[in-house]
């Protein structure tokens, strides 16, 4: 009964992580907006920028989290990797200003966020 909680406890944390970076790519394109209408919006995509990657970083560890310890599957830490790859794909083309590559490479972050928020985890 307690490997059963602690593994639970284990895959919500991974739903958490999985929310939080759904979150603050959510986030990127609202301060997106607001980079093209605002003078702070700069300010503000740049600093969400960091803190999704850190979410997408949080993301691995909670998968490695739910996988090592707990006996869960090892496939949320291929996804976690992936889209740290994808963040840090993402922040290099920002930081680069290649719109025509990191705007298309959001959205379909997103769109991959959001199915991982919407997939039943496997406990077994």
């Amino acid at each position: 009964m307690a490997t059963r909680t602690t593994a639970q406890r284990r895959f919500s944390f991974l739903r958490i992580a999985i929310a939080l970076q759904t979150l603050t790519i959510f986030l990127q394109a609202v301060s997106a907006g607001l980079l093209l209408t605002t003078p702070y919006g700069e300010t503000l995509h740049s600093a969400g920028a960091r803190v999704m990657w850190g979410s997408s970083l949080l993301y691995v560890l909670a998968a490695v989290l739910a996988w090592k310890p707990g006996g869960g599957p090892l496939r949320p830490v291929w996804y976690a990797a992936g889209f740290l790859v994808l963040a840090s794909a993402q922040v290099a083309l920002g930081i680069a200003h290649v719109p025509a590559v990191h705007l298309p490479l959001g959205v379909l972050m997103f769109g991959l966020s959001v199915l991982a928020l919407a997939r039943r985890p496997r406990t077994g």
